[in-house]
């Protein structure tokens, strides 16, 4: 089957954002007067938990406090992610993270191929809409689905099923694009060949089922191979 649509992961695969969302975390720590400190290690742990509240609760059950002051953390933790989503846009738009090497020209020469291109993401839908913004214009990317639109997070497959089913194509049509074993876990249980292009953040998990794990996608050339095959 020929190929008719790229799927993207947002933070790590298109763009290098984590660094970005860890200041954020942190100085939303501060503002808060919580003084948690989530430095390099312990933040690319953190990742191996899709979604930002989904990591902060995570991050309260490992504190040793009493259960009265874990349960107000629990409670908070909305806060305190509305908190940092509000400080991520600012860093944004500072200074827009940059994209990793070979998505630009990727994406251009799908577009010249006529092949539709898809976004998927964890982050909050407004500052994925704000880091698409800075990067590419009108058109250019043909969908966004955010993981609100989803009951389930990754490793679960349904962000990339709502993606194709929105792009109206079937899995052995697409590939998808991810730099964690949660996401590419997600994207093989939805049917789709997948490239991986780990970060710093997560060069040291497993990624024995990607079709592709490369450095980065300067190295690849999707409309000009062939679909694996399974």
């Amino acid at each position: 089957m020929s190929l008719q649509a790229l799927i993207f992961d947002l933070d790590g695969t298109l763009a290098d954002t984590e660094e970005t969302h860890r200041q954020a975390f942190n100085a939303a720590f501060i503002k808060l007067e919580l003084w948690w400190d989530w430095g390099p290690q312990r933040y690319a742990k953190l990742l191996a938990i899709s979604g930002g509240l989904e990591r902060l609760h995570r991050y309260v059950d490992t504190l040793n406090v009493a259960p009265a002051e874990k349960s107000r953390l629990h409670a908070i933790v909305p806060v305190i992610h509305y908190t940092k989503s509000e400080i991520y846009a600012e860093l944004l738009r500072a200074g827009r993270p940059p994209l990793r090497p070979g998505v630009a020209r990727l994406i251009a020469e799908a577009r010249e191929e006529g092949l539709k291109v898809a976004v998927v993401s964890t982050t909050a839908s407004a500052n994925a809409v704000e880091l698409l913004g800075h990067h590419f214009k009108r058109g250019e990317i043909d969908l966004l689905v955010c993981a609100d639109e989803v009951p389930r997070r990754k490793p679960a497959p349904d962000i990339y099923q709502r993606a194709l089913a929105l792009l109206r194509k079937p899995a052995e049509a697409c590939i998808a694009f991810e730099d964690s074993a949660n996401g590419l876990r997600a994207a093989r249980d939805a049917g789709l060949a997948t490239v991986v292009t780990p970060t710093r953040w997560t060069m040291g998990q497993d990624f024995s089922g990607a079709d592709f794990l490369l450095r980065d996608l300067s190295e690849f050339s999707s409309c000009k191979k062939p679909l694996p095959s399974f």
